[in-house]
């Protein structure tokens, strides 16, 4: 059976998840996380990506990407190959880590780009992993919020800009606007559900 074609275009956004083959660990430790995190950067200088937030969880990731220039499927070929490689390098093992191919759902930048990010940033609160946003250091929420230094590939100037042209200000509403998310139902989900998988 024929897998169906990706959409890709030069300045789509996608909310991207990978899980772990038989849903086991891609990140045992955060030696296997750091080093996720230092490819994904060469990925989005190597395929001109901007990465708009990011979560990485145990079996699985979640990444906001904007491929610039449409290059989508290169970039995950790339990002998820040299993983698999130096994961199976590192753990003294062979084969494939990734439960079959990643799932990209498009995302209509202005009606759900936002709550999209949210939503990836609060996966670990979600999980019980950490009672605060701020508490999981393997997620792009802390850079975002200026709580910590923002990785060199992470993009937060769009983000901010939608809470104020006062920096201090927009960081601040920008805390308030993820912490409304917890414990509360997102309708990222609802979209999700109802998104084809690319």
């Amino acid at each position: 059976m024929a897998r169906p074609l990706r959409i890709e275009f030069p300045g789509a956004f996608y909310h991207v998840t990978s899980r772990g083959n038989e849903r086991k660990d891609v990140f045992r430790d955060d030696k296997d996380r750091a080093i996720f995190l230092d490819i994904l950067s060469r990925c989005c200088n190597l395929f001109n990506w901007r990465c708009h937030a990011y979560c990485l969880m145990g079996n699985h990731y979640h990444l906001i990407v904007e491929t610039v220039d449409g290059t989508l499927s290169k970039g995950m070929r790339h990002l998820n190959g040299v993983y698999a490689h130096k994961f199976n390098w590192n753990h003294n093992r062979v084969g494939h880590i990734s439960q079959g191919r990643y799932k990209a759902i498009l995302i209509e930048k202005e009606t759900h780009l936002l709550e999209a990010c949210r939503y990836v940033v609060l996966n670990p609160v979600r999980a019980k992993m950490t009672d605060k946003p701020e508490g999981w250091q393997w997620s792009s929420y802390s850079g975002t919020a200026h709580l910590t230094t923002p990785a060199v590939f992470l993009t937060t100037d769009w983000i901010l800009q939608q809470f104020g042209e006062q920096p201090e200000n927009a960081k601040r509403r920008y805390r308030e606007f993820v912490k409304d998310g917890i414990g509360g139902s997102s309708i990222w989900e609802g979209v999700k559900a109802n998104s084809p998988r690319r």
